[in-house]
């Protein structure tokens, strides 16, 4: 099953996976956000439906920025995009996260720890370690963006980083007004994510979405000098 990086998001044979949709961000952060944030997300999310007409679309983790209440229009938000996943003809699979304490006052479908996507590969947000085995995992919670020549690009990590050597599929947040990791010089120990266990193993992945070009880079192990201009 060869992912297809599209977006900030993957596509594993029909299943959509994005993770770090932080809905609610703009209405609770200090920093000024784009007060469009939700929207974005919304249709972004439409349009690669629209465009990649996938069965099974998977929210894995952090689709809310929630901690005491939901803020104003959240709720709204989260139902027009199950209603327009909904209206592609995909099926709505919701993960938790650490940010979606919440989550049940604005979704009142389930909400999974994990997806098994098929017998070698689980969607997990990524905060926690699951408990399930998996020759891959796919997760999100660490943001990850690479910087290079003073500009930073939101990326894909993938390789074989997991527990037991098992690969792993790093998501980039999937709202673009959430602050990133840059990952050049971290280490698996600065890592959220008990799943990155290995970090010299992964490549870094751009998706240039102008150019249509999926740009795959060397693993870290061996970019990080380059990285730094020795």
């Amino acid at each position: 099953m060869t992912p297809r990086f599209r977006g900030r998001a993957v596509l594993l044979e029909e299943t959509l996976v994005c993770a770090d949709l932080h809905l609610g961000r703009a209405e609770t952060s200090a920093v000024e956000v784009p007060v469009g944030d939700g929207r974005d997300v919304r249709d972004r999310l439409e349009a690669l439906c629209t465009a990649h007409d996938p069965e099974t679309v998977v929210l894995a983790g952090d689709v809310l920025h929630a901690f005491e209440t939901i803020p104003r229009g959240v709720e709204r938000r989260v139902g027009e995009i199950r209603r327009r996943v909904t209206a592609s003809g995909a099926e709505l699979v919701v993960l938790g996260g650490n940010h979606d304490a919440l989550l049940d006052q604005v979704w009142d479908g389930p909400v999974a720890d994990h997806y098994r996507l098929d017998a070698e590969t689980v969607v997990v947000h990524g905060h926690e370690d699951p408990g399930v085995d998996a020759d891959r995992y796919v997760l999100g919670h660490d943001h990850p963006v690479i910087e290079i020549e003073a500009q930073r690009h939101p990326c894909m990590l993938r390789g074989p980083g997991g527990p037991n050597d098992a690969a792993v599929i790093v998501l980039p947040a999937f709202n673009r007004f959430t602050a990133g990791v840059v990952i050049n010089h971290l280490h698996a120990r600065e890592f959220q994510s008990p799943l990155v266990v290995d970090t010299d193993v992964l490549r870094p992945i751009i998706r240039d979405e102008d150019s249509g070009e999926t740009l795959r880079f060397p693993e870290l192990g061996a970019f990080r000098d380059r990285l730094s201009g020795r």
